[in-house]
């Protein structure tokens, strides 16, 4: 058994402010990776922006990540990178921003190399990255995975590349500005990442550490999420979930729902996490070690798979997807090797339909 967890993290209240000498520790000119508005809404660009001016730390803004970041965008920033001399990189957001971070940190790295390398399967370094996560689902902070769009291939893919972050600064008062919609989705993504985990080919006893307190930490916060009765300290437990579910894939990577996820995100524009929770259900539903599912249900407090299915359709409600979509999608995934190797049994189309009910 292997455990591997690079990233220094720091978790508490104003922890970009206290420990700003962290970032000046890591270079002289920083690239703060960001999307267009939630980093300013919710304070922590000017956070980032006030630690980095108290260690006289010069940097620069690319504000231009979209949800979902494609190539071209990671393209862009690193052009800005190399002309501005930036020497680390800070992402702040979701896991759009703090993905998009790590790839565009190996392309500044890598200057005479074109965005190509990104799927590459060659060593290469990268620059040094920081990342603040404003949202509760993906756990980029602590994870290796950078999942970019490829409009060509119109779907999403992660590079090939195992790129941690040298230091996490998670904030719970960052989610105070998010709406329902977005917390909800995000913590069903940290789910997804949690139970996929657990029931993987990877999993042993070691990793295991991680999701089972993240899955027994996720069923206390379940009923606060239908009734949207969020406090301030249910926050920190969310960035907590989502941190070590992160730390739960790092360890085995995502399996079948995640895979099945990015054709429904891509075509259909439907938000990661709830392209996800769409086949949750009927992923604990198929698997075939029916002990260990019970476990993963019991750790989230459901008695049964149907009641863990019903939550899942009244937090999430229904998306119609045709038929169309669901066969070719459930084609693309039996040819995704990545993804069917962490799922330790063999499974037929039929039973990837039968996962979105």
């Amino acid at each position: 058994m292997l455990l591997f967890m690079p990233t220094i993290v720091f978790s508490e209240e104003d922890c970009v402010r206290n420990h700003a000498n962290e970032l000046a520790l890591m270079g002289t000119k920083a690239m703060i990776v960001t999307g267009k508005h939630s980093s300013r809404a919710n304070g922590s660009l000017n956070d980032v922006e006030e630690a980095l001016k108290s260690q006289n730390v010069s940097y620069v803004i690319f504000d231009d990540i979209e949800e979902n970041p494609s190539v071209e965008t990671v393209v862009k920033a690193r052009d800005m990178g190399i002309k501005e001399k930036v020497d680390f990189i800070i992402g702040i957001g979701g896991g759009s921003p703090l993905d998009a971070s790590k790839a565009i940190a190996l392309l500044i790295a890598n200057p005479d190399k074109d965005e190509t390398v990104l799927y590459e399967n060659i060593p290469l370094g990268y620059i040094p990255l920081a990342c603040v996560p404003t949202t509760c689902g993906t756990g980029s902070e602590v994870t290796p995975y950078s999942i970019l769009t490829l409009h060509k291939q119109r779907t999403k893919r992660s590079i090939s590349h195992k790129i941690y972050p040298q230091v996490a600064l998670i904030d719970g008062k960052y989610l105070k500005t998010a709406d329902r919609s977005c917390i909800v989705n995000t913590a069903v993504d940290a789910l997804a990442h949690l139970i996929e985990s657990y029931l993987n080919t990877n999993s042993n006893e070691l990793n295991r550490i991680y999701s089972r307190e993240g899955l027994m930490m996720w069923g206390q916060l379940k009923d606060k999420l239908i009734e949207d009765k969020i406090t301030k300290a249910d926050y920190t437990k969310l960035m907590h979930v989502s941190m070590v579910a992160g730390m739960a894939i790092t360890h085995t990577g995502t399996s079948l729902s995640h895979g099945l996820s990015y054709m429904i995100t891509y075509e259909m524009g439907v938000p990661h996490g709830k392209a996800v929770g769409m086949y949750l259900g009927g992923y604990v539903s198929i698997y075939k070690d029916s002990k260990e599912a019970c476990e993963v249900l019991s750790l989230l407090g459901f008695e049964s798979q149907e009641a863990f299915s019903d939550y899942l359709d009244k937090i999430l409600g229904d998306t119609e997807v045709s038929k169309e979509i669901l066969e070719k999608n459930a084609e693309s995934i039996l040819s995704n090797e990545s993804k069917l190797k962490n799922y330790p049994f063999s499974i037929t189309k039929e039973e990837i339909l039968s996962m979105k009910k």
